[in-house]
This record gives C-alpha cells, structure tokens and sequence, in this order.
C-alpha cells in the first residue's frame, strides 16, 4: 500500500469508524470511544492472529458489503465482552446475561446492523459509491473458524487483505472486541479511487 493510497484509506477508516461507534453510542445510551485504531496489511491466512490465535473462544457478528465493490465486516468479541453488550442493548445491570440465547443473539444481530449500516453510510457519503450491509449472521465458535468464513472468499481472489482493527472504551472500561475491516482489493482499490476527503 503506497502513502498516496493509504492516506485516503485511513482516512475513511476512522470516519467510518467513528461513525459507527457514535450510531452504537446512541442505540445502548452509553458513550463509546474508538480507543484504538490500527490499519496493516496481513497475509489473509493469518487474520486470526489479530484476535489473539485461532483457538480463542470468541463471539463474531459478521456483515458482506455489496454494491459499488464487495467486502467484508465483523465485530469479534470475547463471550463475557459480548454478554455484556447483550445487557447494554436490552437495558439490563451488566451480568443479567449469562447465556447467548435467541433473543441475544437477535440484540447482537441489531446491533450489527447499526455498524455496518453508519460505517457504509459514512463511506459512501464520502466517496459516492453504493455501498450495503448484509443482514447479520452472529456465530459462536473459535476465532479461526469464524474467521475462516471471511478468509476463505478473499483467497479465492488475494493472498493478502487491508485490515483494520479498532478497540473501544464503554463507560470507562475498556473493551476487548476488535472491529476489522476487510475488503477485497478490488474494494480497497474502488474505495481509494473515489475518495473526496480532504
């Protein structure tokens, strides 16, 4: 990735994210803060490493991108992290839930849909491109496996993948979840050569 080309990326990165975070921050009634934010480019086969190995227990809401270009987006969290975002989201004491029941997975699956819906809708006002989330899927497996779902469409075209990462802080406490961006190159080259930020 030259400077020209990931100056724009990582500015839309963190406009979507922030985007994002501020939609979630209105939808459970709680301040977020984007605490972290990290853009590299990784061999797709080693994605999983971001969350710490293949073999961590982990909570993922994913979302396909359609549209102008294709890509992909997942939320990953520990259980504990994503019980508690369940709480949040039902307006319940932290600790309420103890198990990702139906009705969990719906409130996660919701709030899937407010990321992704922000996130897109902040790039695409930026670039003009046409840019949609899929309805979510909330899966719990290990990291690996659930990464395996996003990996194995992008080898198909790359061997490698832009990946953007960011942590959160939620009243106070920071928050073990990871957000990674991951477009295809033909996303990452449609997104870079429409981009009107400044």
């Amino acid at each position: 990735m030259s400077d020209t080309e990931f100056g724009p990326w990582a500015d839309l990165i963190q406009l979507g994210t922030r985007k994002a975070m501020q939609g979630l921050s209105e939808m459970i009634g709680a301040d977020i803060e984007v605490n972290n934010l990290s853009l590299r480019c990784v061999p797709v086969t080693e994605v999983s490493n971001a969350f710490g190995g293949r073999d961590e227990e982990a909570v993922g809401i994913y979302l396909s991108v359609s549209g102008s270009a294709d890509g992909h987006l997942m939320l990953m969290y520990e259980p504990a992290i994503a019980l508690a975002f369940v709480d949040l989201l039902m307006g319940q004491p932290l600790r309420t839930t103890d198990s990702l029941d139906g009705m969990g997975r719906s409130a996660l699956g919701e709030m899937g849909n407010v990321i992704g819906a922000f996130f897109l809708g902040a790039i695409a006002d930026a670039t003009g491109l046409a840019l949609s989330p899929s309805p979510p899927s909330v899966m719990t497996d290990m990291a690996g496996a659930l990464l395996d779902v996003v990996s194995a469409d992008i080898l198909l075209t790359q061997d490698e993948t832009y990946l953007a990462e960011a942590t959160f802080r939620v009243q106070g406490q920071d928050v073990n979840g990871v957000f990674m961006v991951m477009p295809t190159q033909e996303l990452f080259e449609t997104i870079v050569s429409s981009t009107k930020v400044a």
